[in-house]
């Protein structure tokens, strides 16, 4: 009894912090993000529409028109990073295709799902294959990914493939040992298999009954 009692604590308290995360993207996202955007057009219009303005005037705007873009494409990232409002409001496959569609790198993409997981189970999975593309992206010298989502029965199972050099250990304290943990907290089963040479294979199952 204490052992679910335990079970059904941990997964209320994923559940507050989902949500939680969730209500963070949507204030940052509604909130800082717009004034940020109105900023931004604000200045850009200063500087179309007043011929009279100083060199120096003029530049100190540039300056601060470029920065404010800049801030938007960190937030932007963030909020991305934080939880993604397509993930909530159109589902995995949909996130998915937009994150594949943002990555530098070919991806080819497969979701077969029979229908719409937890969304505990979707942010897991969405993260999982977001940090694994970040890694081929940025640090295995890649030329293509392959992701692969399916349902099978009551388990979500994905895997995210590269042809990059490998070498990559979920155990040295990276991003894969964040994912590892992530994978765990839902009593799923995280691997990574990337031998010297490539390539890297990352795969996750994650219960997925509701």
């Amino acid at each position: 009894e204490r052992v679910d009692q335990l079970a059904v604590s941990r997964t209320d308290l994923i559940e507050a912090v989902d949500a939680e995360r969730r209500r963070i993207e949507r204030d940052l996202h509604d909130g800082t993000q717009q004034r940020l955007v109105s900023l931004a057009l604000n200045l850009g219009l200063a500087m179309a529409t007043r011929p009279d303005l100083s060199g120096d005037a003029r530049e100190v705007i540039a300056i601060a028109h470029l920065e404010a873009k800049e801030a938007i494409a960190e937030l932007n990232d963030l909020v991305r990073g934080l939880h993604p409002a397509v993930l909530e409001d159109r589902g995995l496959d949909a996130a998915l295709s937009g994150l594949a569609a943002r990555t530098p790198l070919p991806v080819r993409l497969r979701v077969d799902l029979e229908e719409r997981v937890a969304p505990n189970v979707e942010s897991v999975a969405y993260f999982v294959i977001s940090e694994a593309l970040t890694n081929a992206t940025k640090h295995a010298n890649a030329m293509r990914v392959e992701v692969i989502v399916r349902q099978v029965g009551e388990v979500l199972r994905v895997r995210v493939t590269d042809d990059g050099l490998g070498g990559a250990d979920a155990a040295a304290g990276t991003g894969l040992t964040g994912l590892a943990k992530r994978v765990g907290s839902l009593d799923g089963a995280f691997h990574v298999s990337s031998p010297v040479g490539g390539p890297t294979t990352i795969t996750a199952e994650l219960p997925c009954a509701r």
